[in-house]
Protein backbone atom coordinates (compact mmCIF):
# COMPACT_ATOMS: atom_id res chain seq x y z
CA UNK A 1 0.00 0.00 0.00
CA UNK A 2 2.83 2.34 0.80
CA UNK A 3 4.54 1.65 -2.53
CA UNK A 4 1.31 1.92 -4.53
CA UNK A 5 0.58 5.33 -2.98
CA UNK A 6 4.09 6.67 -3.50
CA UNK A 7 5.01 5.41 -6.98
CA UNK A 8 2.87 6.08 -10.07
CA UNK A 9 2.75 3.46 -12.78
CA UNK A 10 4.80 5.60 -15.16
CA UNK A 11 7.95 5.00 -13.08
CA UNK A 12 10.49 2.33 -14.01
CA UNK A 13 10.37 -0.77 -11.86
CA UNK A 14 14.05 -0.86 -10.96
CA UNK A 15 13.90 2.02 -8.43
CA UNK A 16 10.84 0.43 -6.84
CA UNK A 17 12.57 -2.91 -6.49
CA UNK A 18 15.53 -1.15 -4.90
CA UNK A 19 13.23 0.59 -2.45
CA UNK A 20 11.49 -2.69 -1.61
CA UNK A 21 14.83 -4.26 -0.84
CA UNK A 22 15.76 -1.28 1.29
CA UNK A 23 12.53 -1.47 3.26
CA UNK A 24 12.95 -5.19 3.84
CA UNK A 25 16.34 -4.77 5.45
CA UNK A 26 15.58 -1.59 7.40
CA UNK A 27 14.11 -1.76 10.91
CA UNK A 28 10.37 -1.21 10.97
CA UNK A 29 10.71 2.21 12.55
CA UNK A 30 13.07 3.41 9.83
CA UNK A 31 10.85 2.03 7.07
CA UNK A 32 7.86 3.82 8.52
CA UNK A 33 9.83 7.04 8.76
CA UNK A 34 10.42 7.03 4.99
CA UNK A 35 6.68 7.58 4.46
CA UNK A 36 6.50 10.70 6.61
CA UNK A 37 7.98 14.17 6.35
CA UNK A 38 7.89 15.23 10.01
CA UNK A 39 8.19 14.07 13.56
CA UNK A 40 5.77 15.87 15.85
CA UNK A 41 6.43 16.17 19.58
CA UNK A 42 3.82 16.86 22.25
CA UNK A 43 4.57 18.33 25.66
CA UNK A 44 2.09 17.51 28.41
CA UNK A 45 1.14 17.96 32.03
CA UNK A 46 1.90 14.74 33.90
CA UNK A 47 0.03 13.38 36.89
CA UNK A 48 -3.31 12.53 35.25
CA UNK A 49 -2.08 9.64 33.15
CA UNK A 50 0.53 11.32 31.00
CA UNK A 51 4.16 10.34 31.58
CA UNK A 52 6.03 13.03 29.64
CA UNK A 53 6.71 13.83 25.97
CA UNK A 54 4.92 11.96 23.19
CA UNK A 55 5.50 11.83 19.44
CA UNK A 56 3.93 10.88 16.13
CA UNK A 57 4.89 11.06 12.46
CA UNK A 58 3.07 13.29 10.02
CA UNK A 59 2.70 13.40 6.24
CA UNK A 60 1.52 16.87 5.13
CA UNK A 61 0.72 15.60 1.63
CA UNK A 62 -2.11 13.44 2.96
CA UNK A 63 -2.70 14.64 6.52
CA UNK A 64 -1.93 11.13 7.77
CA UNK A 65 -0.34 10.52 11.17
CA UNK A 66 1.44 7.52 12.67
CA UNK A 67 1.53 7.28 16.43
CA UNK A 68 4.88 6.58 18.10
CA UNK A 69 3.95 7.04 21.76
CA UNK A 70 5.98 8.04 24.80
CA UNK A 71 9.46 9.15 23.78
CA UNK A 72 10.71 10.65 27.05
CA UNK A 73 9.46 10.21 30.60
CA UNK A 74 9.82 13.52 32.44
CA UNK A 75 7.76 15.68 34.82
CA UNK A 76 5.44 18.37 33.42
CA UNK A 77 7.22 19.05 30.11
CA UNK A 78 4.67 21.75 29.36
CA UNK A 79 6.48 23.76 26.70
CA UNK A 80 8.98 22.68 24.07
CA UNK A 81 11.50 24.17 21.65
CA UNK A 82 13.50 22.44 18.91
CA UNK A 83 16.75 23.62 17.38
CA UNK A 84 16.48 24.44 13.63
CA UNK A 85 18.66 21.48 12.60
CA UNK A 86 16.41 19.03 14.44
CA UNK A 87 19.18 17.66 16.66
CA UNK A 88 18.02 18.75 20.11
CA UNK A 89 14.75 19.30 21.93
CA UNK A 90 14.39 21.54 24.97
CA UNK A 91 11.55 21.25 27.48
CA UNK A 92 10.65 23.20 30.57
CA UNK A 93 9.73 21.07 33.55
CA UNK A 94 6.95 23.19 35.02
CA UNK A 95 7.72 22.56 38.68
CA UNK A 96 8.01 24.69 41.79
CA UNK A 97 10.70 22.51 43.36
CA UNK A 98 13.73 20.99 41.67
CA UNK A 99 16.53 19.27 43.58
CA UNK A 100 15.11 20.69 46.82
CA UNK A 101 15.34 24.25 45.51
CA UNK A 102 12.39 26.63 44.80
CA UNK A 103 12.78 26.42 41.03
CA UNK A 104 11.67 24.52 37.96
CA UNK A 105 13.94 22.84 35.42
CA UNK A 106 14.97 22.72 31.78
CA UNK A 107 15.57 19.33 30.17
CA UNK A 108 17.83 18.93 27.13
CA UNK A 109 17.26 15.93 24.84
CA UNK A 110 19.06 14.52 21.80
CA UNK A 111 16.70 13.54 18.97
CA UNK A 112 16.76 10.20 17.18
CA UNK A 113 15.16 10.95 13.81
CA UNK A 114 14.73 7.25 13.02
CA UNK A 115 12.82 6.16 16.11
CA UNK A 116 11.62 9.55 17.34
CA UNK A 117 12.95 8.71 20.80
CA UNK A 118 14.57 11.36 23.00
CA UNK A 119 17.74 10.84 25.03
CA UNK A 120 18.18 13.01 28.10
CA UNK A 121 21.48 14.90 27.92
CA UNK A 122 21.10 17.39 30.73
CA UNK A 123 18.67 18.79 33.28
CA UNK A 124 19.34 22.15 34.91
CA UNK A 125 17.56 24.68 37.09
CA UNK A 126 15.42 27.20 35.21
CA UNK A 127 16.37 29.72 37.95
CA UNK A 128 12.75 30.29 38.90
CA UNK A 129 9.58 28.45 39.92
CA UNK A 130 6.97 27.33 37.44
CA UNK A 131 8.73 27.79 34.07
CA UNK A 132 5.98 28.16 31.46
CA UNK A 133 7.77 28.97 28.21
CA UNK A 134 11.03 28.22 26.43
CA UNK A 135 12.33 29.58 23.12
CA UNK A 136 15.55 29.95 21.12
CA UNK A 137 17.01 33.13 19.72
CA UNK A 138 17.28 33.41 15.91
CA UNK A 139 20.89 32.17 15.91
CA UNK A 140 19.86 29.11 17.98
CA UNK A 141 22.87 29.81 20.20
CA UNK A 142 20.82 30.89 23.22
CA UNK A 143 17.84 29.50 25.10
CA UNK A 144 15.36 31.79 26.82
CA UNK A 145 13.08 30.69 29.64
CA UNK A 146 10.21 32.48 31.36
CA UNK A 147 9.48 31.42 34.95
CA UNK A 148 5.82 32.17 35.60
CA UNK A 149 5.65 31.59 39.36
CA UNK A 150 9.13 33.01 39.88
CA UNK A 151 8.31 36.16 37.91
CA UNK A 152 11.69 36.16 36.18
CA UNK A 153 13.47 35.26 32.95
CA UNK A 154 16.88 33.83 32.09
CA UNK A 155 19.09 33.28 29.05
CA UNK A 156 21.42 30.27 28.67
CA UNK A 157 24.14 29.74 26.02
CA UNK A 158 23.83 26.53 23.99
CA UNK A 159 26.97 24.49 23.29
CA UNK A 160 27.73 22.56 20.12
CA UNK A 161 26.59 19.42 21.90
CA UNK A 162 23.20 20.98 22.70
CA UNK A 163 23.91 21.33 26.41
CA UNK A 164 23.33 24.57 28.29
CA UNK A 165 26.09 26.62 29.86
CA UNK A 166 25.87 28.94 32.84
CA UNK A 167 23.20 31.59 32.32
CA UNK A 168 24.30 34.71 30.46
CA UNK A 169 21.40 36.86 31.69
CA UNK A 170 18.84 36.85 34.48
CA UNK A 171 16.14 39.44 35.22
CA UNK A 172 13.74 39.45 38.16
CA UNK A 173 10.50 41.29 37.43
CA UNK A 174 8.84 43.39 40.16
CA UNK A 175 5.44 44.99 40.65
CA UNK A 176 1.75 44.12 40.40
CA UNK A 177 -1.42 45.09 38.56
CA UNK A 178 -5.20 45.27 38.75
CA UNK A 179 -6.37 41.73 39.59
CA UNK A 180 -5.45 40.81 43.20
CA UNK A 181 -5.86 37.08 42.57
CA UNK A 182 -3.71 36.72 39.47
CA UNK A 183 -1.68 39.93 39.40
CA UNK A 184 -0.44 40.44 42.95
CA UNK A 185 3.10 39.97 41.66
CA UNK A 186 5.05 39.43 38.44
CA UNK A 187 4.31 36.40 36.24
CA UNK A 188 6.62 36.18 33.24
CA UNK A 189 4.63 34.03 30.80
CA UNK A 190 6.89 34.07 27.76
CA UNK A 191 10.13 35.47 26.38
CA UNK A 192 10.74 35.73 22.64
CA UNK A 193 13.04 37.68 20.32
CA UNK A 194 11.95 39.75 17.35
CA UNK A 195 12.73 38.61 13.81
CA UNK A 196 15.86 40.77 13.69
CA UNK A 197 17.15 39.10 16.90
CA UNK A 198 17.70 42.50 18.50
CA UNK A 199 14.80 42.85 20.94
CA UNK A 200 13.68 40.35 23.58
CA UNK A 201 10.05 40.76 24.66
CA UNK A 202 8.83 39.40 27.97
CA UNK A 203 5.05 39.12 28.29
CA UNK A 204 4.43 39.51 32.03
CA UNK A 205 0.85 38.60 32.86
CA UNK A 206 1.14 39.85 36.43
CA UNK A 207 2.34 43.32 35.46
CA UNK A 208 0.20 43.97 32.36
CA UNK A 209 3.39 44.84 30.52
CA UNK A 210 5.52 43.76 27.62
CA UNK A 211 9.00 44.21 29.04
CA UNK A 212 11.58 45.19 26.43
CA UNK A 213 15.27 44.23 26.46
CA UNK A 214 18.03 44.82 23.97
CA UNK A 215 19.46 41.37 23.21
CA UNK A 216 23.13 40.89 22.32
CA UNK A 217 23.47 37.75 20.17
CA UNK A 218 27.24 37.71 20.71
CA UNK A 219 27.14 37.59 24.50
CA UNK A 220 23.58 36.52 25.33
CA UNK A 221 23.14 39.60 27.51
CA UNK A 222 20.00 41.67 28.11
CA UNK A 223 19.94 45.44 28.51
CA UNK A 224 16.77 47.23 29.54
CA UNK A 225 15.13 48.96 26.60
CA UNK A 226 14.29 52.62 26.24
CA UNK A 227 11.46 52.70 27.10
CA UNK A 228 11.72 49.59 29.29
CA UNK A 229 8.17 48.41 28.57
CA UNK A 230 4.85 49.01 26.85
CA UNK A 231 1.68 48.56 28.88
CA UNK A 232 -1.48 46.74 27.83
CA UNK A 233 -4.95 47.55 29.17
CA UNK A 234 -5.15 47.03 32.98
CA UNK A 235 -6.26 43.50 33.78
CA UNK A 236 -5.35 42.31 30.27
CA UNK A 237 -2.74 39.76 31.31
CA UNK A 238 -0.32 39.44 28.35
CA UNK A 239 0.68 35.84 27.69
CA UNK A 240 2.45 35.24 24.34
CA UNK A 241 3.55 37.33 21.37
CA UNK A 242 3.75 36.64 17.64
CA UNK A 243 5.63 38.47 14.92
CA UNK A 244 4.70 39.48 11.39
CA UNK A 245 7.16 37.93 8.88
CA UNK A 246 7.78 41.45 7.57
CA UNK A 247 9.13 42.43 10.98
CA UNK A 248 6.85 45.47 11.06
CA UNK A 249 4.32 44.27 13.64
CA UNK A 250 4.16 42.49 16.98
CA UNK A 251 0.96 40.86 18.25
CA UNK A 252 0.34 40.13 21.95
CA UNK A 253 -2.47 37.91 23.18
CA UNK A 254 -3.93 39.11 26.48
CA UNK A 255 -5.04 36.00 28.32
CA UNK A 256 -7.30 37.51 30.96
CA UNK A 257 -9.06 40.07 28.75
CA UNK A 258 -9.29 37.75 25.72
CA UNK A 259 -7.94 40.42 23.38
CA UNK A 260 -5.07 40.87 20.94
CA UNK A 261 -2.96 44.01 21.16
CA UNK A 262 -1.34 45.05 17.88
CA UNK A 263 1.92 47.02 17.84
CA UNK A 264 4.05 48.62 15.17
CA UNK A 265 7.70 47.65 15.67
CA UNK A 266 10.47 50.17 15.00
CA UNK A 267 13.76 48.22 14.74
CA UNK A 268 16.01 51.27 14.85
CA UNK A 269 14.83 52.40 18.25
CA UNK A 270 13.67 48.97 19.45
CA UNK A 271 10.27 50.34 20.40
CA UNK A 272 6.66 49.23 20.08
CA UNK A 273 3.74 51.54 19.32
CA UNK A 274 0.20 50.35 20.03
CA UNK A 275 -2.15 50.67 17.05
CA UNK A 276 -5.10 48.36 17.79
CA UNK A 277 -6.78 46.15 20.39
CA UNK A 278 -9.33 43.60 19.19
CA UNK A 279 -11.37 40.90 21.02
CA UNK A 280 -10.60 37.22 20.45
CA UNK A 281 -14.23 36.26 21.16
CA UNK A 282 -17.45 36.53 19.13
CA UNK A 283 -19.79 39.32 20.21
CA UNK A 284 -22.48 36.93 21.44
CA UNK A 285 -20.18 34.93 23.74
CA UNK A 286 -21.26 34.88 27.39
CA UNK A 287 -19.17 33.13 30.01
CA UNK A 288 -15.64 32.75 31.26
CA UNK A 289 -12.76 32.61 28.81
CA UNK A 290 -9.00 32.91 28.77
CA UNK A 291 -7.06 33.31 25.54
CA UNK A 292 -3.94 31.16 25.19
CA UNK A 293 -1.85 30.82 22.01
CA UNK A 294 -1.26 33.26 19.16
CA UNK A 295 0.26 32.40 15.76
CA UNK A 296 0.84 34.33 12.52
CA UNK A 297 0.98 32.29 9.32
CA UNK A 298 4.30 32.19 7.44
CA UNK A 299 3.10 34.60 4.74
CA UNK A 300 1.82 37.16 7.24
CA UNK A 301 -1.74 37.14 5.92
CA UNK A 302 -3.63 35.55 8.82
CA UNK A 303 -3.47 35.36 12.61
CA UNK A 304 -4.93 32.68 14.87
CA UNK A 305 -5.74 32.66 18.62
CA UNK A 306 -7.05 29.89 20.89
CA UNK A 307 -9.91 30.56 23.31
CA UNK A 308 -10.29 28.44 26.45
CA UNK A 309 -13.92 28.66 27.51
CA UNK A 310 -15.37 29.37 24.11
CA UNK A 311 -13.19 26.40 23.08
CA UNK A 312 -12.48 27.87 19.69
CA UNK A 313 -9.76 29.00 17.33
CA UNK A 314 -10.29 32.63 16.30
CA UNK A 315 -9.18 33.52 12.77
CA UNK A 316 -8.17 37.04 11.73
CA UNK A 317 -7.01 38.56 8.47
CA UNK A 318 -4.01 40.91 8.59
CA UNK A 319 -4.04 44.23 6.74
CA UNK A 320 -0.86 44.20 4.60
CA UNK A 321 -0.46 47.97 4.90
CA UNK A 322 -0.55 48.55 8.65
CA UNK A 323 -0.81 45.08 10.22
CA UNK A 324 -4.22 45.65 11.78
CA UNK A 325 -6.58 42.71 12.30
CA UNK A 326 -10.09 41.90 11.09
CA UNK A 327 -12.11 39.03 12.59
CA UNK A 328 -13.01 36.30 10.09
CA UNK A 329 -14.42 33.35 12.03
CA UNK A 330 -14.43 31.26 15.19
CA UNK A 331 -14.03 27.52 14.70
CA UNK A 332 -14.71 24.94 17.46
CA UNK A 333 -11.36 23.53 18.56
CA UNK A 334 -12.57 19.93 18.46
CA UNK A 335 -12.16 19.49 22.19
CA UNK A 336 -12.06 21.25 25.54
CA UNK A 337 -9.60 23.95 26.59
CA UNK A 338 -7.43 24.51 23.50
CA UNK A 339 -4.10 25.64 24.89
CA UNK A 340 -1.21 25.61 22.44
CA UNK A 341 -1.68 25.09 18.71
CA UNK A 342 0.74 25.12 15.80
CA UNK A 343 0.70 25.49 12.01
CA UNK A 344 2.76 22.85 10.22
CA UNK A 345 5.82 24.01 8.21
CA UNK A 346 3.93 23.71 4.90
CA UNK A 347 1.26 26.14 6.13
CA UNK A 348 -1.48 23.66 5.22
CA UNK A 349 -2.47 22.20 8.58
CA UNK A 350 -3.22 23.43 12.10
CA UNK A 351 -2.89 21.15 15.13
CA UNK A 352 -4.92 22.25 18.19
CA UNK A 353 -3.94 20.76 21.57
CA UNK A 354 -7.10 20.47 23.69
CA UNK A 355 -5.77 20.08 27.19
CA UNK A 356 -8.86 19.07 29.17
CA UNK A 357 -10.37 16.70 26.59
CA UNK A 358 -7.02 15.01 25.96
CA UNK A 359 -6.85 15.27 22.19
CA UNK A 360 -5.06 17.06 19.35
CA UNK A 361 -7.43 18.05 16.55
CA UNK A 362 -6.21 18.49 12.99
CA UNK A 363 -7.57 21.26 10.74
CA UNK A 364 -6.89 22.04 7.07
CA UNK A 365 -6.10 25.71 6.34
CA UNK A 366 -7.61 27.27 3.23
CA UNK A 367 -4.65 28.89 1.49
CA UNK A 368 -6.75 31.72 0.05
CA UNK A 369 -9.08 32.66 2.90
CA UNK A 370 -7.13 31.41 5.94
CA UNK A 371 -10.26 29.69 7.21
CA UNK A 372 -10.13 26.33 9.01
CA UNK A 373 -11.86 23.07 8.12
CA UNK A 374 -11.80 20.27 10.71
CA UNK A 375 -10.65 16.84 9.56
CA UNK A 376 -11.50 13.44 10.98
CA UNK A 377 -8.01 13.22 12.50
CA UNK A 378 -7.92 13.56 16.29
CA UNK A 379 -5.01 12.17 18.30
CA UNK A 380 -5.54 10.99 21.86
CA UNK A 381 -2.95 12.51 24.22
CA UNK A 382 -3.51 13.03 27.94
CA UNK A 383 -3.24 16.74 28.92
CA UNK A 384 -1.51 18.01 25.75
CA UNK A 385 0.05 21.44 26.16
CA UNK A 386 2.55 22.11 23.37
CA UNK A 387 3.13 20.79 19.83
CA UNK A 388 6.40 21.08 17.83
CA UNK A 389 7.53 19.84 14.38
CA UNK A 390 10.88 18.34 13.35
CA UNK A 391 11.58 17.83 9.61
CA UNK A 392 12.69 14.34 8.56
CA UNK A 393 13.65 15.22 4.97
Amino acid sequence: MLITGRFPGSMHWSPIIKLICLLIFLPVTAAEALAYDYLVYVGTYTGKGSEGIYAFRFDPATGETSWIGLVAATDNPSFLAVDPKGRFLYAVNELDTFRDEPTGAISVFALDNESGKLKLLQQVSSLGAGPAHVSLDKSARYLMVANYNGGNVAVFPIGNDGRLGRHSAFVQDVGSSLNPERQAGPHAHSMQVTNDNRLAIVADLGLDKLLLYRFNANTGSLVQGRPPFVAVDPGGGPRHVAFAPSGKNVYAVNEMASKVAVFAYKPGSGTLQGIQTIPTLPKDFAGQNTAAEIVVDAKGRFLYVSNRGDDSIAVFSINPDDGKLKSLEWVPSGGKTPRNFVIDPTGTWLFAANQDSGNIKLFRIDQTSGRLTPTDESLKVVSPVCVRFVPLK
